[in-house]
């Protein structure tokens, strides 16, 4: 007999008439782009502030970036670095990789020569891609000492003519020497084809490196098979009712970006508008001037463009869906966010093992908050996926109660790189153990409740940082919340909140203190809330517990 989990409750739940299981249509990427181009050649594919892109156009500098990397020596199976903001070399390069037969390795350009060092030590790429600023301050020196064979840079500055200087005040041309530029090797091929290559489904596209709180990141083995089903799964979302491209508010290093935005896009033919990097002014004028239909990105990113002075309705106004990934979700944000902009902001929740989405909001539907934690639901299982939440020991656990949240789907990855023994830590038979604390409902909604290494032990009880969290998002001062546990003589450990303000607001700790007192069991409210101008944040939004951690116990 199976579990409440294998009858899938939440398929009641589903829009309109979509499957409960897709078939992919393309067993690999260079497929699925290719017919892409033969549907939408002479169609928009991106667009770089007043530069643009067609899809044909797109593929012959890809062809083109890809006969130079397979002529440098590059082979079937090679890695291929990739270290670019959401700038058009970053999808040429990708696709290039692709149709040389290789396998991609996104970088965070926010990395220094620590953190290359040991990704791209574990990578062991042939072919490093990077902005030509990147190159002379860190890429540069990493890819001489690993002896990296084949450099190709570029500049930020190409395929637009804007400059603005809200992001390009600093930014000059700086060719590299010894390093080929990538758009004169990608026109130096024009009208040529690499030699032609059809991927397994089970071969890896991208070797996405996970931001490890400790010790060398792990390469997650995302194979063509996986990003292809979430593209497409992703791009179904987009019917002929939702005219309009994707805005690329999440950085395409990130998984969410990679697949959300711009393979998602590759699968719908539809335009994906860059602006370089998160700067909320640039965004709010790139939205008014695009006019996409559809937005991801991590909460932070919104409460940002919420905060911003001279933001309006008339910014969001072409937007028909807007999601949010890769970080938490108050459900303060969310009705913030609609009560403003008449926009309602649906939650999903993934990781970079699940090639970004996992689950998400169905489009007839809401998510529900939980009554008892605060805690908004992060949607329900995508098609062909099964959620669970298991025990210490594996089993699964009733409707409502609180375990780690294990994954099953077409989009897991099969393995970490090179490393068997997180491998079979993490990845059992084909399921995910993702490290997240949480719980399903009787409908078939799914909350995640926390990271179980961020939990709070005050006195024997535990506190869940995300709970007090979202009650601070609650009080109309409050922009960002991050909630830690720091050493207590009596309690063993205690809670701490951190806080940044919102634009204009006023808010004292003792304030906010008793404002979490009143709607929160005694062990769980702060015993102090500091306020910081900024809270400290990844690239990708994800505000850093773990640091503020640190510096609490530090000054204890």
């Amino acid at each position: 007999m199976g579990s409440v989990y294998d009858e899938r409750p939440w398929l009641g739940l589903y829009e309109g008439d979509l499957p409960a299981e897709i078939e992919p249509r393309h067993a690999n990427l260079v497929e699925l782009f290719a017919e892409t181009v033969r549907e939408h050649a002479d169609e928009i594919a991106l667009t770089y502030f007043d530069g643009r892109l067609t899809f044909a156009e797109l593929d012959e500098l890809s062809n083109g970036l890809a006969c130079h990397l397979v002529e440098s020596g590059v082979a079937q199976g090679d890695r291929i670095a990739v270290y670019l903001q959401n700038v058009p070399q970053f999808a040429i390069a990708v696709l290039a990789g692709w149709k040389a037969g290789a396998i991609v390795v996104p970088l965070n350009p926010m990395y220094r020569t620590h953190e290359l060092t040991k990704i791209l030590g574990d990578a062991r790429p042939a072919a490093v891609i990077s902005s030509e600023q990147g190159w002379h301050e860190v890429v540069g020196g990493v890819a001489q000492a690993l002896e990296i064979g084949t450099a190709i840079t570029t500049s930020e500055l190409d395929l637009q003519t804007r400059h603005d200087q809200r992001l390009f005040a600093r930014t000059e041309r700086r060719p590299a020497a010894g390093c080929a530029d990538l758009l004169a090797v990608a026109r130096a091929h024009a009208g040529e084809c690499p030699p032609a290559v059809s991927p397994a489904a089970s071969d890896v596209a991208l070797l996405v490196y996970t931001s490890g709180t400790s010790g060398v990141p792990k390469g997650a083995t995302n194979t063509h098979g996986n990003v292809v089903f979430n593209a497409e799964g992703t791009a179904l979302r987009l019917t002929d009712d939702t005219p309009g491209g994707i805005f690329a508010l999440a950085p395409l290093f990130h998984i969410t970006g990679l697949v959300v935005q711009f393979a998602a896009a590759l699968a719908a033919g539809r335009q994906l508008d860059l602006a370089y990097r998160f700067e909320p002014g640039v965004v709010l004028d790139a939205l008014a001037e695009h006019r996409p239909a559809f937005m991801v990105g991590p909460s932070t990113a919104y409460m940002a463009l919420m905060n911003h002075p001279e933001v309006t309705p008339e910014h969001f106004a072409s937007l028909r869906m807007v999601h949010s990934g890769g970080a938490p979700l108050p459900s303060a944000v969310v009705e913030a966010f609609r009560e403003r902009f008449g926009l309602y902001i649906r939650n999903g929740y993934g990781l970079t093992e699940t090639t970004a989405t996992a689950t998400s909001v169905p489009l007839g539907a809401e998510a529900p908050v939980d009554a008892a934690s605060g805690t908004l639901a992060v949607g329900v299982p995508t098609y062909n996926t099964v959620l669970r939440v298991v025990d210490e020991n594996g089993a699964d656990l009733p409707v409502g109660e609180i375990g780690e949240i294990v994954i099953e789907g077409p989009m897991v990855v099969p393995s970490y790189w090179n490393k068997p023994e997180e491998t079979e830590a993490a990845i059992r038979d084909g399921r995910l153990h993702t490290g997240d604390v949480g719980f399903m409902d009787e409908q078939g909604w799914f909350y995640v409740v926390d990271r179980k290494k961020d939990m709070i032990n005050a006195s024997g009880f535990k506190v869940w940082p995300r709970e007090v969290e979202d009650v601070l998002y609650g009080h109309p001062a409050v922009r960002e919340a991050a909630v830690v546990g720091v050493p207590d003589a009596y309690r063993g450990e205690t809670v701490k909140a951190f806080i940044s303000l919102s634009h204009g607001s006023t808010a004292t700790g003792e304030e906010l203190v008793e404002h979490c007192r009143k709607q929160l069991a005694a062990y769980k409210y702060p015993r102090s809330v500091e306020v910081l101008d900024e809270l400290p944040k990844t690239a990708t939004g994800k505000i850093l517990r773990r640091q503020l951690r640190e510096e609490a116990r530090a000054g204890e």
